[in-house]
């Protein structure tokens, strides 16, 4: 059987890099997306349109994997990987590898840390081989500070002192490809941070060395946060309030986790966020 990889959540952040580097080794690679006619992915990937709730597109966009990168949506479980992890084993698939998150199954971590919750157990459960990835926070979320910065505003800080281990997405991405090409990985339950735990005002203040410009943050009070969690983002009193949970988690210092998972898997030390943050600086560039 040739091997092929179904790649699910192909056009984010994450997905499309694991996508990127999967094609650039030269495997076999299928794309699961809503809408195929905007995927935008490397020449030789096949681009298939699927949904979590539509079962019958699971079922074709699984037919020959040997091998599945589960991505959904943030969000509550819906039964999601539940889902595709039935469909990847009707389709004889062998290997998963589920994109979690740091601090899953912790409950001072709010609803959030419930949501993957299920989705790994059907991963353990599945009788696949199988790799659990759980990221810290992303180097890529400081771009939601692009509309502040554009305006000339500070950037609101809503967790205070509280460090992250934050990592470079493309680390992710890499250590999931090696996890769906490498059987070495299997059974594994690695939390992927970068070298460092820093806070939104550490990740200013590099980022305004690296862009030659003032970065300035606002500590936001936890009303203040959840104003602007209503407002700016749009969310419900029960999301914000939910959020506000999380946020409070990081607050005290319960994401300032650092290990060498990354490192371990990638052969090499994870990638700091000043280099993230150089690498993209164009991102930044306030017209």
């Amino acid at each position: 059987m040739d091997h092929m990889i179904l790649v699910t959540g192909a056009t984010g952040t994450i997905g499309r890099d694991v996508v990127r580097q999967l094609a650039g080794r030269g495997a076999k690679v299928r794309a699961l997306t809503r809408d195929p006619a905007k995927a935008q992915l490397p020449a030789g990937v096949e681009v298939v349109r699927g949904d979590y709730g539509d079962a019958a597109s699971l079922d074709a966009a699984s037919a020959g994997a040997t091998a599945v990168f589960l991505l959904r949506p943030p969000g509550p479980d819906e039964g999601q990987d539940a889902a595709l992890v039935a469909a990847a084993r009707a389709a004889g698939a062998d290997r998963l590898v589920k994109l979690s998150a740091i601090a899953t199954g912790e409950p001072g971590s709010g609803p959030s840390g419930s949501w993957h919750v299920a989705g790994e157990r059907a991963v353990r459960d599945s009788g696949l081989t199988w790799t659990v990835l759980r990221p810290s926070s992303f180097a890529s979320n400081t771009l939601t500070w692009l509309q502040a910065l554009r305006a000339g505003e500070p950037v609101p800080n809503m967790t205070g002192d509280g460090a992250s281990g934050v990592i470079d997405p493309g680390d992710i991405a890499e250590v999931a490809v090696r996890s769906l090409l490498d059987a070495g990985h299997a059974g594994r339950t690695y939390t992927l941070t970068g070298p460092e735990a820093i806070t939104v005002p550490g990740q200013a203040a590099v980022l305004a060395e690296v862009l030659g410009r003032p970065v300035p943050t606002r500590d936001l009070s936890p009303d203040e946060t959840r104003a602007f969690l209503r407002t700016a983002w749009g969310m419900d009193e029960t999301r914000a309030e939910g959020a506000l949970t999380g946020l409070a988690f990081v607050r005290a210092g319960g994401n300032a986790v650092l290990t060498e998972d990354a490192a371990e898997v990638l052969g090499r030390p994870a990638r700091t966020f000043r280099t993230w943050a150089a690498d993209n600086r164009g991102l930044f560039e306030v017209n």
